[in-house]
């Protein structure tokens, strides 16, 4: 996390948290979601406009990369000075890239070291890390293919709909948090 960041969080240290503002799609694109697409629905709803603006300012999405991370609930959070900034996720939290010699970076650009390829009963990839749980970018899944075919990487079979459980993370932080104060 950056320096400026520890050193906002010390300065305001309640700052309200703030949730269903900023999104994670499927290809490790960041998406900023004003009241307008919130309006529309959820996030991973796939209703046209619930996604929200496309960030582009790649010194905005290189500050979100380096102080993007998890809370002990399993909420991924970009910690934007003093505010947590919850984040939705189209899918998981980390979209792994791959280059032919299989070393796999995340959409924020760090490294992370394998533990084991799967697959959803919808044919699609995942790989478990040391930094946890992503899907594969749709552009590497060829690579991953590769790598099974020629024996130097193993698919274990997965249901998609356990991956927040056993990979502890929550793909709507809003959901959960609307969830936690209702009053049922």
């Amino acid at each position: 996390m950056d320096d400026i960041v520890h050193q906002a969080m010390r300065k305001w240290p309640n700052v309200p948290d703030c949730f269903g503002w900023l999104g994670l799609d499927e290809r490790g694109q960041w998406f900023m979601r004003d009241e307008a697409a919130q309006a529309q629905g959820r996030f991973q709803s796939g209703r046209p406009g619930a996604k929200g603006a496309l960030l582009t300012h790649s010194k905005l999405i290189a500050f979100i990369a380096r102080n993007y991370e998890a809370d002990a609930q399993g909420r991924w959070y970009f910690q934007n000075g003093p505010q947590r900034v919850y984040v939705e996720l189209q899918a998981t939290p980390w979209i792994w890239r791959l280059e032919a010699d299989l070393l796999i970076s995340a959409h924020t650009g760090r490294p992370a070291q394998l533990r084991e390829c799967l697959m959803d009963e919808t044919g699609r990839v995942y790989l478990h890390t040391d930094l946890g749980v992503g899907l594969v970018h749709t552009m590497d899944v060829n690579t991953v293919a590769q790598a099974v075919e020629l024996g130097r990487w193993q698919v274990q079979e997965i249901q998609g709909a356990e991956l927040p459980e056993k990979y502890h993370y929550i793909q709507s932080p809003e959901t959960a948090q609307l969830k936690a104060l209702s009053p049922d």
